[in-house]
């Protein structure tokens, strides 16, 4: 057996391991991570791709276990508080991005991303203000870093100030990037969590359309953003486990079956960093980035805290 084989067999080995749903989201993510760091992603490529429809699959299957008029809810609820936390969110990051002397494509990227769900709002947005592959990447990159980190801390600091799951999950969901992070960081604090972190999550990814277009007419681009697909998916899960309970076994177990694939997905996710990709970032774009996730993660804190955030 070569050397290859070994690390290949070894690389499916983990993953399957982390399928079984035996090891957590955080663990997960880790071993994706080392394993790359040490030994090189042998399926680098099929990583990346596998991992984006992973996630997708996993937070579709995710709204087997939400109920759909509390997403008919939270969007009600909590529509100023959108509207006004993405606005300033992204005027802090021009500001923030002309201090730190980042590219101006790059700062909208990492302003947007932080402000509505990461990857999928840099994904949407590119197009709209034409950035270019390596403002792209870099972007991507920092989030992903962000995103791990965190998976991390996120847990601790909730425990610390003695959250409940109801104030972890709004604290998450406002604050973490990407929607699989913020459940996969959920899901370490409890079941309760899980459900309202994702449904809040992904309500506010609605918001990509109408603020991609407001940036359009900005850019003067012809580009139009849409509504991600999985997001669709997942709120057709949570139409048939609310109007279909008399079947709501199969809906557990499709929701049980979504969490381990979202563990699978983390550790693809860790898989896919390289060494290449942590030079590229720079010292400047990720300095803006992390100071702006700091600020934004205090602020949401301190509001739960107090009870203005509720």
């Amino acid at each position: 057996m070569t050397s290859q084989s070994i690390k290949q067999f070894s690389f499916i080995g983990l993953f399957v391991l982390c399928l079984t749903g035996f090891i957590g989201p955080a663990l997960s993510l880790l071993l994706g991570l080392a394993f790359t760091l040490i030994f090189a992603n042998p399926y680098l490529s099929l990583s990346n791709q596998a991992s984006k429809w992973l996630l997708k699959l996993a937070v579709i299957g995710l709204g087997f276990n939400v109920d759909f008029n509390d997403v008919l809810e939270v969007g009600r609820s909590s529509f100023v508080l959108t509207i006004v936390s993405i606005t300033a969110i992204i005027g802090l990051g021009e500001i923030l991005g002309q201090l730190f002397k980042v590219n101006k494509n790059t700062s909208v990227l990492l302003s947007f991303g932080t402000a509505i769900c990461g990857g999928s709002a840099i994904a949407a947005m590119a197009p709209v203000i034409k950035a270019k592959q390596h403002e792209i990447a870099v972007s991507l990159a920092i989030v992903f870093l962000l995103n791990g980190l965190a998976l991390l801390i996120f847990p601790a600091i909730g425990h610390y100030f003695q959250l409940n799951q109801e104030q972890f999950a709004i604290w998450a969901a406002l604050a973490i990037h990407d929607t699989s992070s913020v459940v996969a960081t959920a899901s370490t604090y409890g079941p309760i969590a899980v459900g309202i972190a994702t449904t809040i999550k992904l309500t506010r990814a609605m918001w990509i359309i109408p603020y991609t277009a407001l940036a359009g007419v900005f850019w003067k681009s012809e580009e139009k953003a849409s509504i991600p697909l999985f997001i669709v998916g997942f709120l057709l899960a949570a139409l048939i486990n609310t109007y279909l309970p008399e079947y709501s076994t199969f809906w557990q177990l499709g929701y049980a079956g979504a969490k381990h694939v979202l563990y699978a997905c983390l550790f693809l996710v860790g898989s896919s960093v390289s060494l290449t990709m942590l030079k590229q970032t720079g010292w400047r774009p990720l300095a803006m980035a992390t100071l702006l996730w700091g600020i934004v993660s205090s602020v949401i804190l301190l509001l739960i805290i107090d009870g203005v955030i509720n």
